[in-house]
């Protein structure tokens, strides 16, 4: 697609640059689908710098791709800040992802200068592009007709939501990725199979959209919007034939 061959061009600039200029850089935040183009495009080369997925956390879904010369780490280059936005105390309902992201596209902001938003019951940490921090800071003050309270924090202080961890154990007909995924996120298999066509799921970080390939003992599924799962063990056969499988999910 005409998108996917632009953002190719820009992520191959920001490489080249690096390696050009010994100086690290970095794109704009990638979602999933633009991460697995990039894995499938670059990631296997060696281009004279070191690439690396970062998004302020372990397992950000929004992350950068992030260029970095022999001398620098990701501590030397940081490209990314934290707003705290602390909602003021109402009796309204509870501000969600949606809210602050709302607001944030209503300063004129757009989604590739923002990464994951974190909400808490009494805020938000949303990581946002070093270069555009101070502005929100100043621009920012309203969410869902809510007041809020914006300070910069450096990524080092970011907020991260304690992950509720389930264990779900099923039997499959086969390890087939449309089998996989209606097990581990408790759907149809039309509807996995309908995600799987629309891009929606994600084998080992890169977007899969064949219902038959295969999945392994300690391979991870993303199915967006809904989280994610990895296969923690295959294991016999029951006796109808069918395989017993465990998943651990986020």
């Amino acid at each position: 697609m005409k998108e996917d061959n632009i953002l190719l061009g820009q992520a191959e600039d920001k490489i080249r640059q690096c390696f050009n200029r010994n100086m690290p850089t970095n794109t704009v935040f990638l979602d999933p689908h633009q991460q697995s183009e990039i894995r499938g495009e670059f990631m296997k080369k060696s281009y004279g710098c070191t690439l690396e997925f970062y998004g302020g956390y372990e397992d950000a879904e929004r992350v950068v791709l992030l260029c970095l010369p022999d001398y620098a780490t990701v501590g030397t280059a940081e490209p990314l800040a934290v707003i705290r936005a602390a909602a003021a105390k109402h009796g309204g309902r509870q501000l969600k992802h949606g809210d602050y992201l709302g607001s944030l596209t209503g300063l004129g902001i757009k989604r590739e200068m923002t990464g994951d938003i974190l909400v808490r019951d009494d805020g938000a940490d949303i990581i946002v592009l070093d270069e555009i921090a101070d502005f929100i800071v100043a621009s920012y003050g309203k969410a869902g007709r809510v007041d809020l309270h914006v300070e910069r924090k450096d990524i080092s202080e970011l907020i991260i939501p304690e992950r509720h961890l389930a264990m779900v154990t099923d039997t499959v007909a086969s390890l087939r990725l449309d089998n996989m995924v209606a097990s581990a996120f408790g759907i149809s298999r039309t509807k996995a199979t309908q995600a799987i066509s629309q891009g929606l799921v994600f084998l080992n970080h890169m977007e899969t959209t064949k219902a038959d390939a295969r999945v392994s003992e300690g391979d991870r599924i993303v199915l967006r919007h809904k989280g994610r799962a990895d296969l923690a063990e295959v294991g016999g056969n029951s006796r109808k034939g069918r395989i017993y499988v465990v998943f651990q999910r986020y």
